[in-house]
């Protein structure tokens, strides 16, 4: 008996102790621990930070499902208090804004289905709803004497038709719904319904069958959604609501124009603005945009910055009020914004702030004599600063972390940062980035303990003389005496930038070299984060060319060694479910390979996908130009798939219009005519977007698929223990 217990007691220690050993490994469960920070906000004081934490829980109704939540938080910028949660998590709450005294917080909140303005006493009290609007109110922003919320709303075109406010008179556009055979837009009709009469009572009755949504009509050209198809344009507008109970807000903006990114001068007299206001033209054909200054007393907008044939958008006024920045990008071309700074007092003088990166945030310093910024560059997000005495960028951080939530105080800059070691913490630190200090511990509480896999930068130079960077991930229990399986990890775009400061696959790095395996991403030419030159250099070239790239990091990773050349796996979404779709049809080194979210056929994806504009971009025409039909079949995996062999897994969230499912079925349909081994995968509900903001169990559920099918080929992987 007594020998018996001893075993049982020693198996319970040996099944306790592997337990206690995986748990010090990345799972994929850990996806739903990973608290996503954004939004931060610095007081006027400087004493204050105010951001916004989204968090996955469990369904209260339903154990085996999981919601986001998002909460407002509140921490001291000299960190002498922890975070803390200002609001509920079974409420969701983001987008705060300090008032000008620093005494509340407006924010907005999920209320009967429409997210709404609340305002929180920062001295104790409840929020208070501030807006009801049946539009929904978003983005909500304190007028510098603190009196006034503005905030935006958005209008489809059927509501914008009954809209009295917005469109008094009930207007019909000024320019042309495009509809054949009317010479101007119709009136909505005041015909009775009547399928048997005449024809304006047949269209009564028609138009009934659409708001009962029974059938879509498309004029539009721009028709696809994320999730759905939308036979409607939208437009955007903004309110002025006074700041006390009972407040009845008033529009600023009207009609069926769109306007976005709004921000008060300092003196509060005025809004800046980017939109459409003075265009004629179909939303459709119109892709210029102007930066437009308005009085809040009312009036026409009047336009600041206009560029022909490019997009123009705004940054915030400069707390002195003198300077403007805005980025300007040439329209429906490869290119790369020019970050800009408008002078009031000198309005014909060009400001340029030359950096060839795609700038993210910018934010103005407080004596106005500097602007900070971030940026894509080199597989990180830095800070960067640039003093208006020269215009020339000073990088504050370096490439091996990603900046965001960038916000700037008297002495003190604030930043989200992602780091290897952490996806997301809130820092702050010196006017030059000296010093800096972790204020939250959201993410670094559950990391405790857990060991993580380190990226290896390398460089290769490629074919045309082009340095390309490449990291390498060796599994996170890595011995040498070993062999391991390299699975190649390829990104989307194909202007993505992948490297040290991407959140979005964080996770994903980790569990699979917690699983056995060495990871190995690069960024190839046409990525972003290095320069024009290099973002062009896949034009007329999807496959070749950034195939010869990528292909070049993982024979460096294997160079090294311990990597094993028989067991090698590739995967990526999007453009890189493009690209393992050429690889896959291209080469037969790979003993298994996955696409998800793919473009197989890019003839199709012109027709189907609303991301249809990379065609004529990176192809240089449409389909039916003689010219360029060859170069679209050339260029198109699907012209390659009797040549694939590799077992193949496709994966597609089944509502995805971005890159629309009839790319997978395609693709799929055609391997499976051909016997090859194939297996498709469609997610219900799921869109383009569902490994980064989509169902979580469908999360979990594509990146176990995954790893699942890849080890039916190398079975011998073996999970970290």
């Amino acid at each position: 008996m007594k020998k018996g217990l001893l075993i049982f007691f020693i198996s319970l220690t040996v099944l306790a102790t592997k337990a206690q050993q995986n748990s010090q490994y990345i799972q994929v469960k850990d996806m739903t621990k990973i608290k996503q920070l954004r939004g931060a906000t610095i007081s006027h004081s400087g004493k204050w930070v105010a951001f916004t934490v989204t968090s996955i829980v469990p369904d209260e109704n339903d154990k085996k499902e999981y919601n986001y939540r998002n909460q407002i938080y509140l921490v001291p910028v000299d960190g002498s208090a922890p975070a803390r949660a200002l609001t509920a998590i079974s409420n969701n709450n983001n987008q705060p804004a300090w008032s000008p005294d620093d005494s509340k917080l407006a924010f907005v909140r999920l209320t009967k289905n429409k997210t709404q303005v609340f305002i929180m006493p920062l001295n104790g009290g409840d929020a208070m709803q501030l807006t009801n609007d049946s539009r929904g109110a978003n983005a909500p922003q304190w007028s510098p004497d603190g009196s006034k919320i503005l905030y935006s709303v958005n209008v489809s075109y059927p509501e914008m038709l009954k809209d009295s406010v917005l469109n008094p008179g009930k207007k019909v556009p000024g320019w042309s719904m495009e509809m054949p055979g009317y010479k101007t837009n119709p009136l909505s009709t005041k015909a009775k319904q009547n399928p048997d009469g005449n024809l304006d009572e047949i269209r009564a009755f028609l138009t009934q069958d659409e708001a009962d949504n029974k059938v879509k009509v498309f004029n539009k050209l721009n028709f696809e959604g994320e999730a759905s198809t939308e036979p409607y344009f939208d437009f955007g507008h903004y309110m002025l609501i006074d700041a006390k109970p009972g407040a009845v807000a008033k529009p600023l903006t009207f009609g069926f124009h769109s306007y976005n990114s709004a921000y008060f001068t300092p003196d509060g007299k005025n809004i800046i603005m980017t939109g459409d206001a003075d265009t004629l033209a179909n939303p459709d054909r119109n892709r210029d945009n102007t930066v437009y200054m308005m009085s809040l007393a009312g009036g026409t907008p009047k336009a600041l910055i206009r560029e022909e044939g490019s997009t123009v958008s705004n940054g915030s006024v400069s707390p002195s009020g003198r300077y403007l920045v805005y980025q300007v990008g040439k329209n429906m071309q490869i290119n790369v914004a020019k970050l800009m700074v408008y002078d009031f007092e000198n309005p014909g003088k060009k400001m340029e702030i030359p950096v060839d990166r795609s700038v993210t945030q910018t934010v103005w310093a407080a004596d106005s004599k500097s602007l900070y910024f971030t940026a894509q560059s080199n597989g990180g997000i830095p800070i960067y600063k640039a003093s208006l005495a020269n215009l020339k960028p000073e990088q504050l951080s370096s490439f091996e972390a990603g900046m965001s939530s960038l916000d700037i105080g008297k002495d003190k800059i604030v930043y989200v940062k992602t780091e290897v070691a952490n996806p997301f913490e809130l820092y702050t630190a010196g006017l030059n980035n000296a010093s800096p200090k972790r204020l939250t511990s959201l993410n670094a509480e559950w990391l405790a303990g857990k060991k993580l896999s380190y990226p290896e930068k390398k460089i290769y130079t490629n074919s045309k003389g082009m340095k390309v960077e490449y990291w390498v991930m060796k599994p996170t229990n890595f011995d040498p005496a070993k062999k391991y399986p390299v699975m190649l990890q390829i990104h989307g775009g194909p202007t993505a930038m992948w490297g040290p400061g991407e959140s979005t696959m964080w996770h994903e790095y980790q569990f699979f070299c917690a699983h056995g395996y060495g990871v190995v991403y690069s960024n190839p030419r046409g990525s972003g984060g290095y320069g024009i030159d290099f973002l062009k250099a896949n034009y007329q070239d999807w496959g070749t060319g950034p195939q010869e790239d990528v292909l070049a990091a993982l024979d460096g990773a294997l160079a090294e060694g311990w990597g094993d050349k028989d067991k090698t796996v590739a995967t990526g979404g999007s453009y890189a479910g493009y690209l393992t779709g050429w690889l896959a049809g291209h080469t037969k080194r790979f003993t298994a390979i996955s696409s998800q979210r793919g473009v197989y056929d890019l003839t199709t994806f012109f027709g189907e996908g609303n991301a249809w504009q990379l065609v004529p971009m990176y192809f240089g025409g449409y389909p039916w130009e003689e010219s360029i039909r060859p170069i679209l079949a050339r260029e198109s995996p699907f012209t390659y798939v009797n040549q694939i062999t590799t077992p193949y897994l496709m994966l597609h969230g089944e509502t995805d219009l971005r890159t629309g499912i009839v790319q997978g079925e395609m693709m799929y349909k055609a391997l499976k005519v051909l016997n090859r081994p194939v297996e498709y995968v469609q997610h219900p509900g799921g869109t383009h977007e569902l490994v980064r903001s989509g169902n979580v169990r469908q999360r979990l559920d594509q990146m176990l698929r995954i790893y699942e099918f890849f080890g039916r080929y190398i079975p011998e992987t073996v999970k970290a223990q």
